[in-house]
């Protein structure tokens, strides 16, 4: 069994979470730990098992109650070390099932509409379950109202009459724990020194910076983080962080600055970053000036140039507003229909 959380172990930096394999992947942990991981001070959503950061989990247990609502089914999961509500959405499909696919064989003729209804029972039948099922649950944690839940991406109910797939889970936990979880992350930090050195280690030094963008990106996408704080001066970047490793989060950000997906609405000690495709109060000043100024003479053939919509907006919402992250929020609202390109350079509203 796990040893037990300590809550005083410091969070790594929110930037270097990628590099810990567990992050990106549904960490497979029993229900006591899962029940008693710590909730990130710097983002909400995510977790601590130990200085591991999640926000997937993968569970396996048998399904101890049962809830319906018009949505979703509420199961409780119990793998003998704890119960977890996990909400499991239905799908559109199986509500209109009857309607949708009516084919029946004829003689023995091949019918896709009859295989295709088949198909759909089976996958229903596997995702419709009873108290005292065996249930298989992958999802992104949740805590609501002072309680942990897991909001499902994919469930399903476990086949498991002789009890080979929980005797094999079973004998697989402690080993996963021992080889991974329980081992606390450590930072790369002999590359980044060595990186200062030889060509070697600039070139590790690149392939870090770009993955910790790569994954930084990502991330603020899927958690749609509107904004955030690197880090904490006192506590995530102290003295057991060595100077390669701040540098690797200041650059980090840089280029984010620099390709426009965030940005410092306000130029403070409190290095406080907004994300810009998730910032709603930027992307409403970005439409409002585009609706209100396209219906003036000057720009109602061709719309409103960038230039213009960078101004009036920096006038509106921030100073700092810089031009790529008004192109990121521009391509952003035209991929939502809220406005269109009619050059390069000019929007209008629909």
């Amino acid at each position: 069994m796990a040893s037990e959380q300590s809550g005083a172990e410091d969070e790594p930096p929110s930037l270097l979470w990628g590099l810990d394999p567990v992050f990106s992947a549904y960490a497979r942990l029993y229900i006591k730990d899962i029940l008693q991981i710590r909730e990130s001070r710097q983002v909400p959503g995510i977790y601590f098992y130990k200085n591991h950061p999640l926000f997937q989990v993968d569970v396996l247990g048998t399904v101890v109650y049962k809830r319906e609502r018009e949505d979703f089914y509420c199961y409780g999961v119990d793998d003998s070390t704890g119960v977890i509500n996990c909400l499991c959405w239905k799908d559109e499909k199986w509500r209109d099932q009857g309607d949708s696919v009516k084919g029946k064989g004829h003689g023995g003729v091949f019918n896709v509409e009859e295989q295709l209804r088949k198909l759909c029972e089976a996958q229903r039948s596997r995702c419709m379950l009873e108290i005292g099922d065996l249930l298989q649950v992958r999802g992104s944690l949740k805590t609501s109202r002072e309680q942990r839940e897991i909001m499902a991406s994919s469930f399903y109910k476990v086949s498991d009459p002789v009890m080979d797939v929980q005797i094999a889970r079973m004998l697989d936990m402690p080993q996963l724990y021992r080889d991974c979880y329980n081992k606390p992350f450590q930072v790369p930090c002999a590359e980044l020194e060595a990186g200062t050195t030889d060509a070697g280690g600039a070139s590790n030094i690149q392939s870090m910076l770009g993955q910790s963008v790569r994954i930084l990106k990502e991330f603020l996408k899927v958690k749609e983080v509107p904004k955030f704080r690197p880090y904490d001066e006192a506590t995530s970047v102290g003295p057991s962080f060595p100077t390669q490793v701040k540098n690797l989060l200041k650059e980090t950000l840089k280029l984010l600055q620099r390709e426009g997906e965030i940005f410092r609405k306000v130029l403070s000690p409190d290095e406080l970053y907004h994300v810009t495709e998730q910032d709603k109060d930027l992307l409403a000043a970005i439409r409002d000036v585009i609706q209100e100024d396209s219906k003036r003479e000057k720009y109602a053939e061709k719309g409103c140039h960038i230039l213009h919509v960078l101004s009036s907006v920096r006038q509106r919402y921030s100073r700092n507003l810089s031009r790529e992250a008004l192109e990121v929020a521009l391509k952003f609202l035209e991929c939502n229909s809220d406005i269109i390109s009619t050059t390069d350079s000019h929007y209008t509203v629909l």
